[in-house]
């Protein structure tokens, strides 16, 4: 583990109070560890706003898996995209639904670009491009 630094924070009662309600329902163990995960959430969104960053997503999609070809067209683009598409997960919902997700790695740019380009295709119902920046 990193080496650690103590600090100080001010912070008004009633905000304190609703921040310890908000680390009790998510469950943390200390103050220290959630702000620890609110200031690196804080650093990810700023890196994020690069186009140019270093970047993971996840691409969650929902679609008719009676779509013409659109499970193959799902796959060319993964396939066209192998220093991207790191992995994908396929999972049947009902007897016309398929939830797809699919994990890309690469510049936020590029990321948007190809998620974009998967979640416009007709066929699909609904989707999502969730950015992560380590």
């Amino acid at each position: 583990m990193a080496e650690l630094e103590r600090i100080g924070i001010s912070l008004d009662k009633d905000l304190l109070v609703d921040f310890d309600k908000l680390i009790a329902r998510r469950g943390y163990q200390s103050r220290s560890e959630a702000i620890r995960d609110l200031v690196r959430q804080q650093l990810s969104e700023e890196r994020l706003a690069d186009p140019e960053a270093q970047a993971v997503a996840a691409v969650f999609l929902v679609y008719d898996h009676h779509a013409a070809n659109l499970a193959e067209k799902l796959i060319a683009i993964q396939h066209s995209h192998l220093l991207q598409a790191i992995s994908s997960l396929h999972v049947h919902l009902d007897h016309h639904d398929c939830l797809e997700v699919i994990v890309l790695r690469g510049q936020v740019a590029e990321i948007n670009r190809v998620g974009e380009n998967i979640l416009s295709m007709k066929g699909v119902k609904l989707g999502r491009v969730n950015l992560v920046a380590p």
